[in-house]
């Protein structure tokens, strides 16, 4: 399978968002990834609802949201209602994780499951088969522009041998510090999907450097 490439929303430019967004759609890039935080699980805040929902009405490609936050089954209807196409959930902030996945599925949605960088692979054991997507954390949530934490190369090649023997079909996306120079040793681990926040939005030419995050073969 070709690997994806999903610039994170949150590294763009806020004085100049649908500029942004008709960048990623005129690129490359196959989908948005936008990060929701509510200061309680990371200590940050960002997008809300309204926002997602100007988004939505120009991205013209799949709108991959990844909830940092406490309690996300109080807010998949209205995640589904503002445009989310993949809605991912953290492990760590859900006492009833198989619920939480049904529910997203319920509307109509792709459920991914984020594990922070200390949550070993194991934790998915039991619910890997209901997962759509699982997004590994390569940095510690909450920020951008952190340092690429290496330990996120073994947990991979763990990931993808669990995927394997349990017959899933989930794709394995890496958030947090993805850039040129990782970006081919992570698809020979086994990653899908490819964030790419700063590295995407400083760049001098933020097409360009999509087109070469696409373009890396293994």
């Amino acid at each position: 399978m070709e690997h994806l490439i999903a610039p994170s929303v949150l590294a763009a430019d806020f004085a100049n968002l649908q500029r942004d967004v008709e960048m990623i759609n005129h690129s490359e890039a196959d989908w948005f990834h936008i990060d929701v935080m509510d200061g309680l699980f990371v200590p940050n805040i960002s997008f809300g609802m309204p926002v997602i929902k100007a988004i939505k009405k120009h991205a013209q490609k799949t709108m991959d949201v990844h909830l940092m936050i406490e309690n996300p089954d109080r807010y998949i209807v209205d995640f589904k209602n503002v445009g989310a196409d993949i809605l991912t959930v953290h492990y760590e902030a859900c006492t009833h994780l198989h619920r939480t996945l049904q529910a997203i599925k319920a509307e109509g949605m792709q459920a991914g499951v984020a594990l922070n960088p200390h949550t070993p692979i194991a934790v998915l054991e039991d619910v890997i088969r209901d997962i759509d997507l699982v997004c590994l954390m390569s940095v510690n949530p909450g920020f951008g522009g952190q340092s690429f934490i290496e330990n996120t190369y073994k947990k991979i090649i763990q990931l993808k041998d669990l995927i394997e023997k349990s017959g899933s079909t989930a794709k394995i996306e890496i958030d947090g510090g993805v850039n040129d120079k990782n970006a081919g040793k992570l698809l020979v681990a086994g990653a899908d999907v490819l964030v790419a926040g700063s590295f995407v939005f400083k760049s001098d030419n933020p097409t360009e450097t999509i087109a070469g995050l696409k373009s890396v073969s293994i």
